[in-house]
């Protein structure tokens, strides 16, 4: 084989392996990273020593042993992990860390990822059910209001969105009180207090931000989505 030929076969690859790189989203990564922070707590799900207890601890280490982007739709769908990835940005840009953002993002993920497994193994009790039903209820009408903000001028109400996200975030914890540990419980309230800060909001509803809007833009395009098709 000619050194010009190697040259090129040389360039085709990295090009390669960059697009596909680039292709993958944010949150798809940090999916992919999924056995160093599901395992690394695996102890979180309280439940007795039995062949579900044992097939839970096997459902989170094949989730960390497939790839990044069957992670993802495992538990989070394309229109949401877009969302997320968006919801990065927003974050990286307030704060002007890349670290922050992704400990954030991380967090989200695999709060999700724990919550999933417990639901899909029919975990949670009635009452828990309920509990859950109610914070699908309360983040319905956050998001509404998400888009409504976004939408609407004059509309932006920093109290309601505060108080709505406390809300959320006490039901999570109720949620999760008899399954997890307190582990789970402070990554909860480091995610709802950073999203729930009123700096953050304010940056994040800055109507003279031309970057800022055009992210939130695509956030609002993503939840109108999401609540059409009855997932939000």
């Amino acid at each position: 084989m000619t050194s010009k030929t190697n040259k090129k076969l040389v360039t085709t690859t990295t090009t390669t392996i960059t697009a596909a790189t680039v292709s993958t989203s944010v949150s798809q990564q940090f999916a992919s990273q999924l056995e160093g922070f599901i395992e690394s707590d695996e102890e979180e799900t309280a439940v007795p020593a039995s062949a579900q207890s044992l097939g839970i601890r096997a459902q989170k280490k094949l989730l960390s042993k497939i790839s990044s982007k069957s992670v993802v739709k495992v538990f989070i769908d394309d229109t949401s992990s877009h969302v997320l990835d968006n919801l990065h940005k927003l974050i990286r840009a307030y704060s002007d860390s890349k670290k922050e953002a992704d400990k954030l993002l991380k967090s989200i993920i695999k709060t999700i990822v724990k919550l999933g497994i417990l639901y899909k193994n029919n975990l949670f009790n009635e009452y828990e059910l309920k509990l859950i039903e109610d914070f699908r209820s309360r983040f319905h009408s956050l998001s509404k209001a998400i888009v409504t903000f976004y939408e609407v001028d004059f509309t932006f109400d920093r109290v309601f969105l505060t108080r709505m996200c406390k809300e959320c975030q006490d039901l999570t914890h109720k949620i999760i009180s008899t399954h997890l540990t307190q582990k789970s419980h402070i990554r909860i309230d480091y995610i709802f207090n950073y999203l729930s800060n009123l700096q953050f909001i304010e940056y994040v509803f800055n109507s003279n931000s031309t970057a800022t809007r055009a992210i939130i833009k695509e956030i609002v395009q993503d939840m109108n989505s999401l609540m059409d098709a009855g997932l939000l």
